[in-house]
């Protein structure tokens, strides 16, 4: 596979967590009401509170929600394509983009939940001005986290990419000559644990807190306000076929609307969280042009 398009994600995360409803079971696009079905939600750390919090509060609303875990990033989408699943919600748009592509499927957002500042952490240094020439700082594996990763580290002046970097930028396009540490790449899940034996580490919002870790303690960190940052947005997705099913769209709103729901996310993110309503136009736009610029990568 193209080395811009190997399937990662999610702020970058991501970030990241599944979110599903009866396709398993038969429910069918515009259905109204899935009183009689069991809607499987899938996320990457099943174990987070406000899940409870969550399916309680579809409870309230006649909507019986199943949380069905995954372990790592790559699983979820393949899940949702053959219905094992009926929603996902552990992504943003460019880990969508690059799953479609790569993949030749139609997966499509059906709502925001939040975008997650990406931070640059260190256990050996308090400014990324003591990080010495030749250190090594680690970067997640999977495209687009990394990517997002990589421009982190060039804003501050720790690399340099050549043309300048983009959303699809990797380890080749460091210009080890004129940068000034070397960037290594893990798993996401790992990278807490490798935190004092490197100068620093970029680490997925999943993997903060439980790392003991805060946004306040990033020594970098890039800008979510920044428009350029729609791609990063986190997203439910569903089955094309699917995108008009009522019963999923109000999921969206239970998850958006609910105040457990959302002080659940906060707590869990270490208050990184950046909690949206981005209009669902909006985010098919930035998916579109992302599909494109991705499939033109190959």
């Amino acid at each position: 596979m193209n080395k811009k398009l190997l399937a990662a994600l999610a702020v970058v995360p991501l970030i990241a967590l599944l979110a599903g409803c009866a396709g398993a079971s038969g429910a069918s696009a515009g259905s109204e009401s899935s009183a009689d079905k069991v809607v499987k939600i899938g996320v990457v750390n099943a174990g987070d509170a406000y899940w409870a919090d969550y399916t309680k509060a579809a409870a309230d609303e006649g909507i019986t929600v199943k949380i069905v875990s995954f372990s790592d990033y790559p699983q979820p989408n393949p899940a949702l394509t053959e219905g094992e699943i009926d929603l996902n919600q552990f992504q943003h748009i460019v880990y969508l983009a690059d799953y479609n592509v790569a993949a030749k499927q139609d997966l499509t957002p059906i709502g925001s939940t939040a975008i997650y500042p990406l931070g640059l952490y260190s256990s050996n240094v308090t400014d990324v001005a003591e990080i010495a020439k030749g250190d090594t700082v680690v970067v997640p594996n999977d495209n687009s986290n990394q990517a997002r990763a990589l421009l982190i580290l060039q804003s501050a002046k720790l690399i340099t990419l050549k043309s300048g970097g983009s959303i699809f930028s990797d380890l080749s396009d460091i210009d080890t000559d004129k940068s000034k540490v070397q960037v290594k790449a893990l798993e996401a899940a790992l990278i807490p644990t490798s935190l004092p034996d490197v100068a620093a580490a970029v680490i997925n919002n999943d993997f903060v807190a439980k790392a003991g870790l805060t946004l306040d303690d990033a020594i970098a960190k890039d800008d979510p306000s920044d428009p350029n940052a729609l791609p990063y947005v986190n997203v439910f997705a569903a089955r094309a076929k699917d995108k008009g099913n009522k019963t999923y769209q109000k999921l969206v709103e239970i998850y958006q609307n609910s105040k457990a729901v959302q002080d659940g996310v906060l707590k869990v993110s270490g208050g990184t969280a950046v909690l949206l309503k981005t209009p669902v136009a909006d985010l098919e736009a930035s998916l579109a042009k992302v599909e494109k610029d991705t499939a033109a990568q190959k």
